[in-house]
């Protein structure tokens, strides 16, 4: 083991295309599973990253997932949680996170950053401000460990916060949903390119050159109750929710030439289990359709 992380990582301007998964834990996952999924997301799939969504809050859950992404090569965006029943809970989920990264000898060589979310400013759990104060606390708190900082969130998230840019000031890198689903433009997924570069480009206006990733990314092959289209014209079916992923995989050159060392992005969800519809296994642990996005081009 190196005696710290400050050169661990690659270089982020590597990172522009696939880099792993959204990796749901709120049904708190065996180590064994952990393990055995883990390794299906490194080696079958060749990713770098899972990205963690949700909560589960066992004692010394974090622990289970930095022993399987250490043995399994991946690296973590971890998650602090709020949930959608306004509680404060997400405070003891945080302050639970930010002592097992400092307790655990392993943990900064596998958490690729922390990130407050998912969709904060949209679900409107945190007056903006508030939010920013407590990045700014958390880049503090995990300085000694190298440990960047990041939010969870939609454009429109900013947007309707009148821009929040003390947020994205106070932000590492940039974890951008992008869900040109539930845009009133939407269609089929292989003309939604332009909806994803609208929210890019507002990024790149804002976002002062910072590395930046789709992390909650993706086209829905079902509708359910939480996943309903805002245009009668998008269509939810498992071909599109492929051809998502295709377009994405086509536009590997534009991603990387993206200032900030490119975008790279994560498909989400790895498997319907954990929410329907975006899985890229469905609920009987069958690939939906082909998958081998590029790593590099």
């Amino acid at each position: 083991m190196p005696e710290n992380n400050t050169h661990w990582w690659c270089d982020p301007s590597t990172e522009y295309a696939f880099v792993g998964f959204s990796y749901e834990v709120t049904a708190c996952q065996t180590p064994e599973q952990l393990h055995q999924e883990f390794a299906d997301i490194r080696y079958h799939f060749n990713s770098r990253y899972v990205r963690l969504y949700g909560a589960c809050d066992r004692d010394g859950f974090y622990d289970d997932i930095v022993n399987a992404a250490w043995a399994n090569n991946l690296g973590v965006h971890a998650l602090i949680w709020f949930g959608f029943d306004g509680s404060d809970i997400w405070e003891t989920r945080r302050d639970t996170l930010l002592a097992a990264l400092h307790a655990n000898p392993l943990a900064k060589f596998v958490t690729r950053g922390v990130q407050f979310g998912s969709e904060p400013l949209y679900d409107n759990v945190l007056p903006h401000q508030v939010l920013a104060q407590q990045v700014l606390l958390a880049k503090q708190n995990l300085s000694s460990l190298n440990i960047p900082v990041t939010v969870s969130e939609l454009a429109y998230g900013y947007q309707e916060r009148g821009g929040a840019q003390d947020v994205l000031d106070a932000i590492d890198f940039i974890n951008i949903h992008m869900l040109p689903f539930f845009s009133q433009n939407a269609s089929t997924a292989n003309n939604s390119w332009p909806l994803v570069l609208t929210d890019l480009d507002w990024f790149i206006e804002h976002g002062d050159g910072k590395k930046m990733y789709f992390d909650e990314n993706g086209w829905p092959s079902v509708t359910s109750p939480n996943v309903q289209p805002n245009s009668p014209y998008a269509v939810s079916d498992i071909p599109n929710e492929h051809e998502y992923f295709v377009l994405l995989d086509s536009k590997c050159e534009y991603l990387k030439a993206v200032e900030g060392g490119g975008v790279g992005w994560f498909a989400h969800i790895y498997s319907d289990n954990m929410e329907p519809g975006y899985g890229i296994y469905n609920a009987s642990g069958h690939l939906k359709f082909p998958f081998h996005p590029r790593t590099q081009c």
